[in-house]
């Protein structure tokens, strides 16, 4: 699986269905996670797609909200088989994640390439366990993994985060990892339509904003 594609004008179905996944995962709002997740599934997301969005999200949401997401994800799909739906089970990684010093390169290009530069700074220097951390976690054991493409974990970043009230800063910065990996602008501005008209106005707000912002930084 390619890590990027090229932008096209509109979201496919099941990148539809991602951000609001990513949404209602971050608000513990099971009833229309469930209806997300069918969403999603209807539309062609395999199960393994779906499970890898949900366990990424633990680095940004938390364990006992990925956790409890998981399990809601694996009622559906039981409840789904016994409706007659079989559902995709996709693929598991088709590389070995590398470990040690190979794990941290890994990590280190993978977060340059999507942050757009090396990642630097005081709060850094103040606590560069935190950084070492996003690198050889986050942008190398998670990231590495091949089975959902780097568009589909930004849309579930972005969704997420616009769910989290506080999150403004991270959420404007992955807007344009968004754009970096391949996202253009309209399919950015769908995904605020989507949350507006299927999860929360507070929400899409967020992301507009973020959106907004991101597209005069990367102007300048």
């Amino acid at each position: 699986m390619t890590k990027t594609t090229p932008p096209a004008g509109t979201l496919s179905g099941k990148q539809q269905a991602i951000p609001l996944i990513a949404a209602f995962m971050a608000t513990s709002d099971m009833p229309k996670l469930e209806s997300a997740l069918n969403q999603g599934l209807d539309a062609g997301l395999s199960i393994s797609e779906a499970k890898e969005i949900l366990v990424q999200l633990y680095a940004y949401a938390g364990f006992p909200r990925s956790l409890n997401a998981l399990n809601e994800l694996m009622k559906t799909v039981e409840a789904r088989k016994q409706r007659g739906i079989q559902d995709a089970p996709g693929n598991e990684p088709g590389r070995a994640i590398p470990t040690g010093e190979a794990l941290r390169e890994a990590g280190v290009a993978n977060q340059t390439r999507i942050s757009g530069g090396t990642v630097k700074g005081p709060l850094f220097d103040f606590a560069p366990v935190i950084n070492q951390f996003l690198q050889t976690h986050l942008f190398g054991d998670i990231f590495e993994r091949d089975n959902l493409d780097w568009q589909s974990r930004e849309l579930a970043t972005v969704g997420a985060l616009a769910a989290t009230p506080g999150a403004e800063p991270q959420l404007r910065s992955h807007m344009l990892a968004s754009m970096r990996v391949g996202l253009s602008a309209a399919q950015l501005r769908e995904v605020t339509n989507i949350l507006a008209e299927q999860a929360d106005e507070t929400i899409a707000r967020r992301a507009r904003e973020a959106l907004t912002q991101a597209l005069e930084t990367s102007k300048e």
